[in-house]
């Protein structure tokens, strides 16, 4: 496994343009990275975000890609709306933890525009809030805004062309979720699957945005099921 950090991020340098951060520019690195390695085809793995990357990736050099694992998909890539109400209806699975009411109200105002407390709402990315899922929160929290804020920038995504090139894309592709994940509920995870010929939608039981934090044997065997096709 080879783990490419973006732009500005990890071990990757700070570039000199800004605008690089862009997603639609990303897409560009993991092509020079393959050239780099000297692989001719690659299986692809993006987690949330860098779903964004992968697909639209996947879109421009179909022929370079063997297999493609979506892992909490982000949907901003084929422009698929997830309604406010359809995360709340997830959230009120969770109803019986001691943090809901805090967290439920926080992602109530969210929803609303009235509330902005992303930190409340924490707890609902995990499939348990325990000290595991907390340290993890921690040391997740983005080093660089710049480049979070440029991501999405006018430009990064293009919806239309993205989404008729992945229909076209024969590769197997997998979409896993959690079932609790509001950043990728399963529901809309399945119409983001719509998209691909050769797509399967997996839901892990009891799993937040991070499901190999969650129940890692649950997710190794799912990945490696996906890999041996």
């Amino acid at each position: 496994m080879i783990v490419l950090d973006i732009r500005g991020t990890g071990r990757s340098a700070v570039p000199n343009d800004p605008s690089s951060y862009r997603c639609d520019r990303l897409v560009d690195d993991v092509e020079a990275l393959r050239e780099h390695l000297g692989l001719p085809r690659i299986d692809l793995l993006g987690h949330s975000a860098g779903t964004n990357i992968a697909m639209q990736y996947a879109a421009q050099h179909p022929e370079k890609v063997s297999k493609l694992a979506l892992i909490g998909p982000s949907t901003r890539a084929l422009d698929v709306a997830i309604t406010g109400e359809t995360r709340l209806e997830l959230a009120r699975l969770r109803e019986n933890e001691p943090w809901f009411p805090t967290a439920f109200a926080a992602l109530q105002a969210i929803g609303e525009g009235t509330g902005s407390d992303w930190q409340a709402v924490a707890p609902f990315f995990w499939g348990r809030w325990d000290a595991t899922a907390q340290r993890h929160h921690a040391d997740s929290q983005p080093s660089n805004p710049e480049a979070v804020a440029v991501f999405s920038a006018d430009g990064a995504f293009s919806p239309e062309s993205t989404r008729a090139a992945l229909a076209k894309y024969k590769a197997p592709v997998l979409l896993l979720t959690g079932e609790f994940d509001l950043n990728s509920p399963p529901v809309t995870v399945a119409e983001v699957a719509e998209t691909f010929p050769d797509a399967t939608v997996a839901v892990q039981p009891e799993a937040g945005h991070y499901p190999w934090l969650d129940d890692p044997d649950w997710f190794v065997a799912a990945m490696a099921t996906f890999l041996r096709r």
